[in-house]
């Protein structure tokens, strides 16, 4: 409010008292404005309020202490201020002790720097005071080698230097001054790396200017030409020739390495060439050459496949081979007894443990014989689809059991036993199965033999034949004696005293135990704990199983083990080589891994483009059933495989977009979702992620423990894949009469129905002189002035055809029916 306007101010009664305040505006306004101030009460305690007794709170005269307050009150503000004049105290203190601590560190900081000054400059004294007594013996040899060579002079000029006696001093003197500029002048400007001054910790953590050390090699060098120059010898070292393993191809850095340069002058070389190259980049074996006999020294040229001669195949002496148990496969076409006759030998269940009483994997197993003699037997499968596994069989064994059924004779797969037995050379010993039977015939399986060849011992040849009966026993014993003779006659021996080497029979991913080989002992002993290497897989014998599921320390030649502690799971046929260390066995594992993955990028480059192209063409007109197949062996996958690859002809194929050993996988579901391909399982089963990607997904898995099951459904697919044939049925045949123009319809022609039957569904075709002019479907068919659905034969009615109207009298009508068929894949 303003002064002018005679109002009383406004305010609370008592210690209020009225002034005027001067506000400022803009543009150089100003007013008058009457406010209040109030006086803040300050409350002054009496000294003798402030000594409570007892602790109780003060409970003086009311007008000793604020208005307002009760004794409660006072009492909780009088607590507050002693709790925080307490705190106050306890914070000074905690701050003096804290200062106190941090002086104390500071100072030991202080006392710990300059002894480690103190030190240094100790030693800086000490390799000054030893560099100068170094030089200074150094002149003083140098002073006495040229007082020496003085004196010789001065001793041949004898009679010349009596004139110029008098300024001898002078020269002599003259060395000595100019040594002395010399050691100033070397002191002013040397430049040998030593550090002048004090070492801080950003130099001793920085190494010095622009961050780079000198290496240990280049500061003993630095010493060994200080060390020569001080006695007086030559400074550039002899040049040390080396010879340098030179493989196909090499880092530049790596090439500096083996000969001991360095980078920048192998680099500078190549430059030189015309090579822009760093050091990490790769050149071939003949540049490398060239660069190291420029640097002058020897090359050695090495293969990668150089890493392979730590296995090469040793020849054993006579003196260490020993007898070692005989290898029998027994071979022959499906269903003819070859497992029941093993298991009659081992008197043993297996045929129980195989789906369908079909065997799909090689077995083996050693049988101790009546007289303690020891046969290792591998039992192989008889279905067309596992021919490679027949052929491993045939490989790695000592002698063939060829078993043939008397009632059934040779069969296809009899037929492929007998040519894996003579191409791998062994001998073969015909086992004439199931002679128990009334139909069994055993003389029509020898005269069938003598058609492949194989003349048996009744027939005046060498082959041995036996009757046998693997349900009531006979013929075994003859068998085994048979076997027995065989092998004698053959004086199978190994070298059980030196590192193994096998063959891999088969081979599985197992959940619990990882990648297993069962592998056949040819070589050598294997040790629980040896490194090894098979294929493109290697690793260390973490446990050894023998044919009984009992755990082994050692398995010798001719010993079937399963051998756990693989990386990964090797392919069937694969060699098994023991090495000395693990870093040989990873090195020639990588190797024939690289090997083998440029030869399948090689088979993949060597087609042309025009090739691509042609394939490209006639794949359009090719249908492809795209399939994943996981089996539980890598025996089992691969004849799956092999017998997709014969399903189909020039329509349709399948293709196996990826096959491999153990379950089904969630990776699997996806690679098929993304083909649209179905996933089939031999003998193993989809885990639990897996079976719900693929409901999610929609993708269908099949399982199979019998492979003719297998192939009998992707046949049936595949056909599916088949247009259907196309057959034309002829029904009837119609002579053109008259032709009649009709409003609306066009012309219609007047027909004589003269063989079979004419249908308004059927197909017609127009005939000319027997040229097929037309072929279409009728418009319209009329008994008179009906429509009607067919028309029999020696009957009249009139045709109209659809979009044509080019007939004549004498025109033939040929009537036909089409039908769909049904193809089949064979």
């Amino acid at each position: 409010m303003s002064d002018s306007d005679g109002k009383k101010t406004l305010g609370l009664r008592g210690g209020a008292r009225p002034g005027n305040v001067k506000q400022s505006f803009s543009h150089g306004r100003t007013k008058n404005v009457v406010v209040e101030t109030k006086r803040k009460r300050v409350v002054v305690p009496k000294p003798g309020a402030s000594k409570p007794s007892g602790g109780a709170a003060p409970s003086g005269d009311p007008s000793r202490r604020p208005a307002g307050i009760s004794d409660a009150e006072m009492n909780r503000r009088l607590k507050a201020l002693q709790a925080a004049k307490a705190r106050e105290a306890e914070e000074a203190e905690r701050r003096e002790a804290e200062e106190k601590a941090r002086a104390e560190d500071r100072e030991r900081r202080r006392a710990e720097q300059e002894a480690k000054e103190r030190e240094q400059r100790e030693a800086e004294e000490k390799a000054r005071q030893k560099a100068e007594e170094e030089e200074r013996k150094q002149k003083e040899a140098e002073e006495a080698a040229q007082r020496a060579a003085a004196e010789a002079a001065a001793a041949k000029e004898a009679p010349k230097a009596k004139a110029p006696a008098a300024s001898k001093p002078a020269p002599a003197e003259t060395p000595r001054k100019a040594d002395r500029e010399q050691r100033q002048t070397r002191g002013k400007g040397r430049d040998d790396g030593r550090r002048s001054g004090k070492l801080t910790l950003n130099q001793a953590l920085s190494g010095g200017e622009g961050g780079r050390q000198r290496s240990m090699a280049s500061m003993k060098r630095k010493q060994e030409r200080a060390r020569q120059k001080a006695m007086g010898g030559s400074v550039e070292r002899e040049k040390v020739i080396r010879e340098v393993q030179l493989p196909e191809a090499i880092v530049v850095s790596e090439l500096a390495n083996r000969m001991a340069e360095r980078v920048a002058d192998v680099v500078k070389s190549l430059m030189n060439m015309g090579m822009m190259v760093t050091q990490n980049q790769t050149i071939d074996a003949d540049t490398a050459e060239l660069i190291i006999e420029e640097f002058g020294h020897k090359v050695v040229r090495v293969s990668d496949a150089d890493v392979e001669d730590v296995i090469s195949d040793v020849e054993d002496k006579d003196e260490d081979l020993q007898p070692r148990p005989p290898v029998i496969t027994i071979m022959g076409h499906v269903d003819h007894g070859k497992t029941s006759l093993l298991d009659a030998i081992r008197d043993a269940k297996v045929v129980a443990g195989e789906a369908g009483g079909i065997t799909q994997h090689i077995g083996a197993y050693q049988v101790q014989t009546n007289d303690g003699t020891t046969l290792t037997f591998l039992d192989t499968p008889g279905h067309a689809a596992f021919t490679s596994m027949r052929s491993r069989g045939a490989q790695v064994t000592d002698i063939v059991v060829l078993v043939v059924a008397a009632d059934d004779a040779v069969m296809p797969q009899t037929v492929e036993a007998i040519n894996h037995a003579k191409a791998a050379g062994v001998p073969m010993i015909v086992a004439i199965n199931k002679v128990d039977k009334p139909e069994a015939n055993p003389d029509k399986v020898r005269t069938d033999l003598l058609q492949h060849e194989v003349i048996v011992e009744k027939m005046s040849g060498e082959v041995q034949d036996v009757e046998v009966s693997a349900i009531t026993g006979q013929g075994l014993d003859d068998l085994l004696e048979a076997i027995a003779l065989q092998a004698e006659i053959l004086e199978l021996k190994a070298n059980p005293n030196r590192a193994a080497q096998g063959a891999v029979i088969e081979a599985q991913l197992d959940v619990g135990r990882g990648p297993v080989a069962t592998v056949l002992v040819q070589k050598g002993t294997l040790r629980q704990g040896d490194i090894f290497v098979v294929g493109e897989q290697y690793g260390k014998v973490r446990a050894l199983i023998n044919d009984k599921g009992e755990r082994v320390q050692e398995a010798g030649p001719s010993v079937p083990v399963e051998v756990l502690g693989l990386n990964g799971t090797p392919e069937a046929g694969d060699v098994l080589n023991v090495t000395e260390t693990e870093a040989q066995a990873r090195e020639i594992a990588e190797y024939r891994a690289q090997v083998a993955k440029d030869k399948r990028a090689a088979a993949g480059a060597a087609t042309t483009l025009e090739q691509l192209m042609q394939k490209a063409k006639e794949d359009e007109n090719v249908a492809e059933l795209p399939i994943l197949v996981k089996a539980d062996v890598q025996g089992s996958a691969e004849a799956i495989v092999q017998a997709m690859e014969k399903i189909g002809n020039d329509e349709v194929r399948v293709r196996v977009l990826h096959s491999g050993v153990g379950a089904i996988t969630e990776t699997d579901i996806g690679l098929a979702e993304a083909s649209g391909a179905p996933v089939f399982g031999f003998n193993v089963r989809a885990n639990a992620s897996a079976r719900n990607t693929a409901n999610q997904k929609g993708v269908e898995i099949r399982y199979y423990s019998v492979i003719y099951d297998l192939v009998d459904d992707v046949k049936a697919a595949a056909s599916g894949l088949l247009s259907a044939e196309i057959r034309e049925k002829f029904i009837g045949y119609a002579e053109i009469k008259e032709v009649f123009k009709v409003t609306g319809v066009g012309k219609v022609a007047g027909c004589l129905v003269t063989e079979g039957v004419a249908r308004r569904s059927a197909g017609v075709r127009l005939l000319r002189d027997n040229v097929v002019i037309h072929e279409g479907t009728l418009k319209t068919l009329k008994r008179f002035k009906d429509e009607v659905a067919e028309v029999q034969s020696g009957q009249e009615c009139g045709m109209a055809f659809e979009n044509y109207d080019d007939i004549r009298p004498g025109d033939v009508i040929e009537i036909f029916e089409r039908e769909e068929v049904t193809r089949t894949l064979d």
